[in-house]
């Protein structure tokens, strides 16, 4: 095989339709658009969105206003009223807090909020806790560490 033998495969190259070129090339006079009609004129055509004189989808649904972010986190909300079960020195953490049964969604981050008071001295574990409800749990002689986002 040479170089000047080399051919591209079959059907690997098309020739491009040459239209308006007179009605022996098979696409002369309207040139494959039709008889007259938005779609016929230089520019016309509509939208994608289009749709012909009926209420368009945007005006159809209009509870469907506003955007979702994609990447929200969506948080256990849990406030200090709710450790009154966990003894003096206790961890508290994702996982003993789903065992008591105060978490919605266990794959979701815990979050605490300072709603109510803490006597005991605990060892807080969340994702992200309020300015209130850290200086409750310190206050209390307990501690507090902020786990990572997984």
């Amino acid at each position: 095989m040479k170089l000047h033998e080399l051919k591209p495969n079959e059907g690997a190259k098309k020739r491009r339709k040459r239209v308006g070129r007179g009605i022996a090339a098979g696409q002369g006079k309207t040139a494959g658009r039709g008889t007259k009609g938005q779609n016929a004129r230089t520019g016309g055509g509509v939208p994608l969105w289009h749709e012909g004189g009926n209420v368009p989808l945007y005006r159809r649904l209009p509870y469907k206003r506003g955007f979702t972010p994609p990447n929200r986190v969506v948080y256990n909300e849990v406030n200090l009223y709710q450790l009154e079960d966990f003894d003096a020195g206790d961890e508290v953490t994702p996982e003993t807090l789903e065992q008591a049964g105060l978490l919605k969604d266990e794959t979701n981050p815990v979050v605490l909020l300072g709603q109510g008071d803490v006597e005991v001295d605990l060892k807080v574990k969340v994702h992200r806790i309020s300015r209130g409800a850290r200086s409750k749990v310190e206050a209390a002689g307990g501690s507090v560490e902020i786990l990572d986002l997984d």
